[in-house]
């Protein structure tokens, strides 16, 4: 899941270099910590937030195929 996260982001971004992904587990829910360049922040979130809102759907269904709840939190 981290990979996937990670992989979503280089790909929008101008520096991919400077991604960095942190996963923090819980029992039933795993926080992702998306870390960007701050010129690349934008990209990542997208005109009103359509970017970051289907990066974390994608991130959602892929959570459910292996029973765990994961969320996106997209840090400055």
């Amino acid at each position: 899941m981290k990979g996937l996260v990670d992989m979503m982001a280089k790909a929008l971004v101008d520096k991919p270099e400077e991604v960095n992904v942190t996963e923090v587990d819980g029992e039933k829910t795993t926080v992702y910590e998306l870390k960007v360049a701050s010129g690349d922040l934008g990209k990542v979130i997208g005109k009103q937030g359509k970017t970051a809102r289907a990066m974390r759907t994608i991130l959602s269904a892929a959570g459910t195929k292996i029973g765990k709840r994961c969320v996106l939190e997209i840090l400055e």
